[in-house]
C-alpha cells in the first residue's frame, strides 16, 4: 500500500464530507469561540441538572473568569491551568476563561489518587486550578509537593440557581457526606471568581496556532501518564475534521448532543465540547453516567438529536429499564469511539433507537480523532471507517514495509491533528513521533475501499503455541451470548503453550456456567483461541470513561 494513494477518497469518501480541511482557518480556539458566541448568541450552549446556559452568557462569564485568572492571579500566557471537576457548567466556562486568558490547559480527572495527582500537576508545571470540593482532600494531601499556588475551589450546585444550588450544595455535603473535610489556604470560591471578574477588564491576549492549547494527559496504559502537548492548530483540525465528518447530518442551531463522557476526556472535549459549539448546538451534561437510572429519566426530559459513548455506556444503557421506551424519534447521530463497540452492542443500539451506532477511533496524541465511520453508513459495520479529511494512514509491518490491502500491521498516522510531542520528554517523543508520521502501537488493516478495522493492540495480543490471539475477538464471540453482560480476555502463562486465553466475565444469566460459555467458544472460534479459564465476576475495572482495564485483570 502506498501512503499517496488514499484510496479511500476514490472509493468510499461519503458525499459532502470534503477531502481536506483548513486547520489555519481561525488564529486559535478563542478566535474561534469569539466568533461562534457571537453567531449564537441566544441559543442554549449547556444545560446541567435542569440549569442552562446560553452562548452571550457563557461569553460573559468566560471572559469574567478569564479577567480574574489575569489581574487577581496573575497568570500569564503560557501558564498551566489545572481544571479537576466533573460535567457541570463551571466546566465550560472555566476552560474558555482558561483558553482566553492564553493559559494551557491541563484536564484532570476528579478520580484520581493522591499519588496520580501529585504527578499530573508535578510533571505539567501546573500554577493556579480549579477543583471540585468533593476531592479538595486529595489534592490537599500533595499541594505542598507540586508549583500550584491559587487554587479556584467549587461545589456541585455552585451554577444551578440560588435555591436550587444551595439545595444541591446541602445534600452532597451533609445527606450524601460526599465532601470529606479538607484544609486548603489560598483558595477562592468559583462564584466569587466570577462576580468579581465581572468587575474587571477582560485583556484579549494574542495567540497562534503553535501555541500550547493543552496538556492532555495520556491513560497511562502504557507506564507511565505522558502529557499530549495540544496546540489550538492541533485542536482546530480535529473539530474541524470530526464537523466535516457529521456535518451533513447536523442543521447550525438545531443540535442537542447528550455529553456523559467527561469533558476533561480528548473524546468529549473535542467531539462534544468544541465541535458543537461551532455548529450553535446544546451540550447536555450529565454529571454521574454511572447513575444509569437516573440518567435515562434525565435524557426522558429532552428531544436529543446526538449521542457521544464508548461501548459500555452503550451496553449500560440498553439494560437499564425504561431506556427502550424513549423517544429516539429526533436521533440522528450516536458515535461511539475509547475501544472497540462490540457488534452484539452496535446490533442492540440499532435495533432500539432506529439509528446506526458509528465507530470512530482516535487517541490522546491525535486530539483526538483519526477515522470514523460515514455518516451515510446503512448499519453496524464493525470496522472503525475512514480516515477523517486532511489525514493520512500507513499500516506498517514488522519489517517497517508498509502491508499489502488486508495485511495486518501497525497503523501511523500524519495529519493536522498530530500532537506537537509529550511536554518535557524527548526520548517518549522520538519513540512515537517518525519523521511527523505518529505510530500508534494499534494493530489494523485497510480493506479493498479504504475502511479501515483495528485487529487489537500490540502489546494486548496473546500468543498461544505461536499463534496470534486477539482479545478483541474473544469478546466479541463471548458477547454474542445473551446470557452475558460484560467481559474482558487477556493472557496469561502456560506451560505447554506459553500463554493461555482467560476470560472475567459479568453474567445477565446467574445460571449460565463456565462449560456453557466454553461450549459457545468453541463453536465459534478455532481451537486455539478458544478460553482456557473462565473467572465469574460481579463488575470488572473500568477508567473513567468506562473502558474496561485489561492491565489490572492481568
Amino acid at each position: 500500500m502506498q501512503q499517496t494513494q488514499k484510496i479511500w477518497l476514490e472509493k468510499s469518501y461519503p458525499p459532502g464530507v470534503p477531502f481536506e480541511i483548513d486547520a489555519d482557518k481561525y488564529s486559535s480556539l478563542s478566535d474561534m469561540f469569539n466568533k461562534y458566541v457571537d453567531i449564537y448568541a441566544e441559543r442554549t450552549a449547556f444545560i446541567n441538572m435542569g440549569a442552562e446556559i446560553n452562548y452571550r452568557d457563557l461569553e460573559i462569564q468566560s471572559k469574567a473568569f478569564a479577567a480574574y485568572l489575569q489581574d487577581d492571579l496573575g497568570l500569564v500566557k503560557g501558564d498551566k491551568f489545572a481544571i479537576m471537576v466533573p460535567n457541570c457548567l463551571q466546566y465550560p466556562i472555566a476552560l474558555f476563561g482558561a483558553l482566553l486568558a492564553g493559559l494551557t490547559v491541563v484536564n484532570v480527572n476528579p478520580l484520581y489518587t493522591a499519588r496520580e495527582l501529585e504527578h499530573q500537576l508535578k510533571d505539567s508545571g501546573t500554577k493556579a486550578m480549579l477543583i471540585i470540593e468533593n476531592f479538595a482532600s486529595t489534592l490537599e494531601k500533595v499541594i505542598d509537593n507540586t508549583s500550584v499556588e491559587h487554587v479556584i475551589l467549587t461545589s456541585l450546585g455552585d451554577r444551578l440557581g440560588t435555591v436550587k444550588g444551595a439545595l444541591v450544595n446541602c445534600v452532597v455535603k451533609y445527606v450524601k457526606k460526599m465532601v470529606p473535610a479538607f484544609k486548603l489556604s489560598n483558595t477562592i470560591r468559583f462564584n466569587k471568581v466570577v462576580s468579581q471578574g465581572m468587575l474587571k477588564t477582560y485583556t484579549p491576549v494574542e495567540l497562534c496556532g503553535e501555541d500550547l492549547a493543552f496538556l492532555q494527559y495520556t491513560g497511562g496504559t502504557t507506564g507511565v501518564s505522558k502529557g499530549a502537548m495540544l496546540t489550538h492548530r492541533n485542536m482546530i483540525a480535529n473539530l474541524l475534521q470530526a464537523k466535516a465528518a457529521i456535518k451533513p447530518l447536523m442543521e447550525d442551531g438545531k443540535e442537542l448532543v447528550v455529553t456523559a463522557l467527561p469533558l476533561y476526556h480528548i473524546f468529549a472535549l473535542t467531539a462534544n465540547c468544541l465541535t458543537f459549539l461551532t455548529l450553535g448546538g446544546t451540550n447536555l451534561l450529565i454529571t454521574n453516567p454511572r447513575d444509569m437510572p437516573g440518567f435515562v429519566k434525565e435524557l426522558a426530559k429532552y428531544r436529543f438529536t446526538a449521542i457521544t459513548g464508548v461501548n459500555t455506556l452503550f451496553n449500560g444503557l440498553l439494560n437499564t429499564p425504561g431506556f427502550k421506551d424513549l423517544d429516539f424519534s429526533a436521533l440522528k447521530m450516536s458515535l461511539g469511539g475509547g475501544m472497540a463497540v462490540q457488534r452484539s452492542v452496535g446490533e442492540a443500539w440499532e435495533r432500539v433507537t432506529g439509528t446506526r451506532l458509528l465507530e470512530g477511533y482516535g487517541l490522546t496524541e491525535c486530539a483526538p480523532l483519526v477515522t470514523l465511520c460515514p455518516y451515510d453508513q446503512k448499519s453496524y459495520s464493525g470496522n472503525i471507517g475512514l480516515p477523517a479529511s486532511s489525514t493520512d494512514i500507513r499500516i506498517i509491518k514488522d519489517d517497517g514495509s508498509d502491508a499489502e490491502i488486508g495485511e495486518p500491521g501497525e497503523m501511523w498516522v500524519k495529519g493536522p491533528q498530530v500532537m506537537k510531542g509529550y511536554y518535557q520528554r524527548e526520548e517518549d517523543t522520538a519513540e512515537i513521533l517518525k519523521e511527523g508520521w505518529l505510530a500508534t502501537g494499534d494493530v489494523a488493516f485497510m480493506d479493498d475501499n479504504g475502511f479501515f478495522k483495528i485487529v487489537d493492540r500490540k502489546k494486548d495480543m496473546i500468543i498461544v503455541s505461536g499463534f496470534n490471539v486477539y482479545p478483541n475477538e474473544i469478546e466479541e464471540v463471548v458477547m454474542m451470548h445473551e446470557g452475558v453482560l460484560e467481559v474482558a480476555a487477556i493472557g496469561i502463562d502456560h506451560d505447554a503453550t506459553g500463554e493461555a486465553v482467560k476470560i472475567f466475565v459479568v453474567l445477565k444469566d446467574k445460571n449460565l456456567t463456565e462449560k456453557d460459555l466454553i461450549k459457545h467458544c468453541r463453536a465459534n472460534l478455532t481451537s486455539y483461541k478458544v478460553p482456557k479459564y473462565v473467572e465469574f465476576r460481579d463488575d470488572l475495572p473500568k477508567t473513567n470513561v468506562g473502558k474496561i482495564l485489561r492491565r489490572e485483570l492481568r
